[in-house]
Parts: C-alpha cells; sequence; structure tokens
C-alpha cells in the first residue's frame, strides 16, 4: 500500500465496487492461481481462494508443511518450481518480511502479498478502506478527506496498521494510532499519521475505530504488565463505544480476542462492521487478482 498512488487505491476500490456490485466475472478462465501459506490464515487464505475461484481460475492451496520448504528448500525456489508448472499467480504470506518481494523478483507470473511479517498486508487494508467507503457512504468518490480514523493496540506488530494507514492517509483521511508506549511507538508517525497513548481522548471525534489485537505470536505480551491493565487503557467496551459519536463505525481484522482489545456488545453490536470486513475481503481480493492477472497473454 506504501508504493501505492491515490488514483491506483481508488481504482481498486471502484473495481472491489464492480464486483461487490455485479457480482463474479469469469475473467481468469484457463488460469491456475497457487496459495502459498507459510503462517496460519482463516480469512484472507479462504478469501483468496474464493476470489480465484469465482473469477474461474483453478486454485491450487499450499502451505509451509505440505511442500518442500519442510525440508529445507527456500521460498524462492518453491515458488519457481510452482511456476514452472504453469501457474500464473502466488498469494504469498510469510512471517519474514519482504518475502513477496524477494518471489516476485525471482519469477515472472504475478505475486500478490498476503501479509508479510510486521511489514504490510495490502489487500487487508484495501477491504478496511472499502468497509470505511461502504459504511460512511463515499463509495461514489472514495475521498476520505475530513475523516477522523483511530487505531488501537499492538501497532508495533501489526502489519495490517501499516497497510491500512498508509491507505487511509492517502486518501486524505486523518490517522490516529493509539496503543500503550510499547505497543505504540513514536517512529510509527513517518506512516503520516499521529501516535497517541490516550484511547480516551481520540475516540471523541473519530468516525471509526479500528481494534487490534495483541500479538502474543510475536512476543507482544512480555511488553505488558498485563491483560488486565491493558483492558483499562485500551480496551473497546461498552461504556467507550457509547460515546462514540453517532455513526461512527468500529472495525477489527480478526481474530477477535474477545474480552482483551474488544468486548462481545460491541463486536456483535450496531457499529459493527467486522463482517464486513469479511465480505468484501473477497471482493477485493477478486479485484487485486484481476488486476494483476487479467491483462496477461493467454
Amino acid at each position: 500500500m506504501q508504493g501505492l498512488e491515490p488514483d491506483e487505491i481508488r481504482a481498486l476500490l471502484g473495481l472491489t465496487r464492480e464486483f461487490a456490485e455485479q457480482g463474479p466475472r469469469p475473467v481468469l478462465t484457463g488460469r491456475t492461481v497457487a496459495t502459498l501459506f507459510f503462517e496460519d490464515s482463516t480469512r484472507t487464505r479462504t478469501s483468496f481462494m474464493l476470489a480465484a475461484s469465482r473469477l474461474g481460475a483453478t486454485v491450487v492451496d499450499l502451505s509451509g508443511a505440505g511442500t518442500s520448504m519442510s525440508k529445507g528448500e527456500t521460498p524462492t525456489d518453491t515458488a519457481q518450481v510452482i511456476e514452472a508448472m504453469g501457474v500464473d499467480a502466488i498469494v504469498v504470506r510469510d512471517k519474514h518480511a519482504g518475502v513477496p518481494s524477494l518471489l516476485h523478483r525471482a519469477v515472472q507470473c504475478s505475486v500478490l502479498n498476503a501479509g508479510d511479517g510486521k511489514h504490510e498486508h495490502p489487500t487487508q487494508g484495501l477491504l478496511d478502506l472499502y468497509t470505511l467507503g461502504e459504511s460512511l457512504g463515499l463509495l461514489d468518490s472514495f475521498d476520505y478527506s475530513g475523516l477522523n480514523i483511530v487505531i488501537v493496540g499492538d501497532l508495533a506488530s501489526s502489519r495490517v496498521a501499516r497497510s491500512t494507514t498508509a491507505g487511509l492517509s492517502a486518501l486524505g483521511a486523518h490517522v490516529t494510532l493509539v496503543g500503550p508506549p510499547t505497543l505504540a511507538p513514536r517512529k510509527l508517525s513517518v506512516l503520516g499519521c499521529d501516535v497517541s497513548t490516550d484511547l480516551d481522548a481520540a475516540l471523541e471525534d473519530a468516525d471509526a475505530v479500528m481494534m487490534l489485537r495483541i500479538q502474543f505470536e510475536r512476543g507482544a505480551g512480555r511488553q505488558l504488565a498485563g491483560v488486565a491493565d491493558y483492558r483499562v487503557g485500551y480496551a473497546l467496551d461498552p461504556e467507550r463505544a457509547a460515546r462514540l459519536k453517532p455513526g461512527a463505525v468500529v472495525l477489527h481484522p480478526g481474530p477477535i480476542n474477545r474480552g482483551v482489545e474488544l468486548d462481545t456488545p460491541v463486536a456483535d453490536g450496531g457499529r459493527s462492521v467486522v463482517l464486513r470486513q469479511v465480505r468484501n475481503g473477497v471482493f477485493v481480493r477478486m479485484a487485486a487478482l484481476s488486476a494483476c492477472m487479467a491483462t496477461l497473454p493467454a
């Protein structure tokens, strides 16, 4: 997302709207898409598979445990082997930042980033942008000037926060990243946003708030005094949600740790657009696959 111009982002969001409103088109009939996931995933992996299928492509689903990488093969060699079998696109997720770019330089087929380490998650950023546009009535322009968006939680570990913040900033929104100092380092302001430790102040004028889970698997828990203390300062509970202004919406990229960063009444309440995000993820990934692959020679 950090490499896309505003017009490029709006074009992808516009294509997403076409798929959402008009349904799938078999623009990838005869193509093959390989999903190469070296980290666990439910939403991203499944939605990419559904997106490719709805566009008419054949899908080959792979994982780290099911490839020769478990025997020591490098990601580059794995990608080149898959490409040699006639694959037209590789959707890759890896725990290391930069792997999608590495594969892109090693193969001639399309490579789509499904999340790389703490770096980026571009299609998640796009679906967050689309869901905001849909929820706030901005699908005709995708001009987010004047919006105040708050992203809360484990920002140091979050590739989602990086992609979504970059996209929102490009489209004119004002973004505030909020979390305890250990999880919300000031250096994240290079993304063109504010960084704060005061959630209650940030929520006062928020048009939307996106909650993030604590990424314990990346060691974030060691940087906290405890979950109970974290909840006091940074959980979106019913009391905090009730203070949001009318029309403000709540997002979460999932998976949700209910009772930690987001309480069930809020996650399942009228402000929540979490399931819209999931639904829109299929349309966004249809747009991304189509944009990358539809013009390839047969």
